[in-house]
């Protein structure tokens, strides 16, 4: 825009400059013609030359004349290049004349010209005998000297205000280039394969790396005493259950069954939610990587050796897949879908990883009974269990849904369309490679 106006200002100053010494140019001509002219026995003499050419160039546009006004003066006097034209002059009621006698007007000319006209009527002798001068300019011509300047102004103004915005987005972006590296180093942070920023940097923003380096830093070290906090919160809980195990051993009966199974529960329960104060920890502060495809395999492994009457298949769609995540906790997710396939199905369990827009999609399916629609929210609800008659806590399919949904993917349980039972699929976030 600033462009814009500077070329408008620029137009308009030199329209308005050319115009008036053009107009000025015109009443010098006009003199001249005056000089020139006298009266030889009552009629106009005289050969005016205002020194330009194009006054002796047929339908130049430029022109002069000289008439007679006062009755006792005869004979005219015109340019050649005016020929045999006539141009009119308007009432002095509608263009009067000015303090210095004299008055502007335009008037159209030969082959549509727009003519600029000075004019001015003098008295040549003592006969009080009076003529009318006018030198008339061709104000077309004049006008497209204007227009072709404004037309080249903005042109190269444009090219000037491009070549500009050229360069400064040039050196905009070369300037940008170290936060540009900061970005990238992190997405590598976040993706877990740099651990702090480089601080190679220029001097403006090299403490701002520093700076997030040192949070960086704080954040690890919040979170190793967050685990520091939870091991030792597990270790003690271990033994007083430990003796509760035992003693309900020792108690025997009924009495002991309720407190073994009870015991049990509270094991697997302080277990999640330690687990899953840890997935929290973990996601404020530094992304982990795992890879996928080794952790699967040997899962499979472990769950063929539990289960050798059944077969058990390995499906994989997507061998490089990494999980943006802990490998224990991708383990346990994992590993109690595989249980709990391995308890309900028939004879085949498979396991699939495949890629999906969200991320990656881990499928455990078997070919047991499967679950009514109307039982899926049960299976999810902490505790419940469908089928007494199985050993179990009820905890496994809760703790994978609350575990999957920390770390922001999703578990849907549903019929496996090929081998009829249930399909468990977990969608979870990858990193970068």
């Amino acid at each position: 825009m600033s462009f814009v106006a500077i070329a408008t200002i620029i137009s308009t100053i030199y329209g308005e400059a050319r115009l008036q010494s053009f107009k000025q140019l015109l009443s010098a001509h006009l003199f001249s013609v005056i000089a020139s002219v006298s009266v030889n026995d009552g009629t106009l003499a005289g050969r005016p030359d205002p020194g330009e050419v194009r006054y002796s160039s047929p339908l130049s546009g430029w022109y002069w004349s000289v008439e007679p006004v006062a009755d006792n003066l005869k004979g005219s006097l015109k340019s050649v290049s005016l020929g045999d034209w006539e141009i009119d002059s308007p009432s002095t009621l509608n263009v009067p004349f000015d303090t210095s006698f004299q008055r502007s007007y335009i008037e159209p000319g030969p082959n549509g010209q727009q003519l600029s006209v000075v004019e001015t009527e003098v008295v040549l002798d003592a006969e009080n005998r009076v003529a009318r001068f006018r030198v008339m300019g061709n104000l077309s011509e004049v006008e497209g000297e204007i227009a072709h300047f404004r037309n080249t102004l903005y042109f190269y103004l444009g090219i000037f205000g491009l070549g500009g915005t050229l360069i400064n987005a040039a050196v905009i972006l070369f300037g940008l280039r170290p936060l540009d590296r900061v970005r990238r180093s992190l997405a590598d942070i976040r993706e877990g394969k740099v651990s702090r920023l480089d601080e190679r940097l220029p001097d403006e923003i090299a403490p701002l790396a520093r700076e997030m380096n040192a949070l960086i830093e704080n954040n690890r070290r919040i979170m190793e005493r967050s685990r520091t906090q939870v091991g030792n919160l597990a270790h003690s809980l271990k033994t007083p259950l430990s003796v509760l195990v035992n003693e309900s051993r020792t108690i025997g009966g009924t009495d002991g069954r309720i407190i073994a199974e009870q015991t049990k529960a509270m094991q697997v329960q302080v277990q999640h939610y330690l687990q899953r104060a840890r997935v929290a920890a973990q996601r404020d502060s530094v992304v982990f990587r795992a890879l996928v495809t080794p952790i699967l395999t040997r899962l499979v492994r472990v769950t063929t050796k539990l289960n050798p009457e059944m077969d058990v298949q390995f499906n994989n769609y997507m061998d490089d897949a990494i999980f943006a995540g802990e490998q224990e906790d991708l383990e346990e997710v994992v590993g109690n879908l595989l249980e709990n396939a391995g308890k309900w199905g028939r004879s085949v369990i498979r396991l699939t990883l495949a890629k999906v827009d969200s991320g990656l999609e881990i499928s455990v399916e078997d070919d047991g009974a499967g679950l009514a629609p109307g039982q899926i929210k049960d299976a999810l609800t902490r505790g419940k269990r469908l089928d007494e008659s199985k050993p179990g806590t009820g905890l496994g399919l809760s703790i994978v849904h609350d575990t999957v949904r920390e770390y922001g993917g999703t578990l849907r349980l549903e019929r496996s369309a090929d081998l009829g039972g249930l399909a468990a699929r977990l969608t979870l976030p990858v990193a970068g490679n």
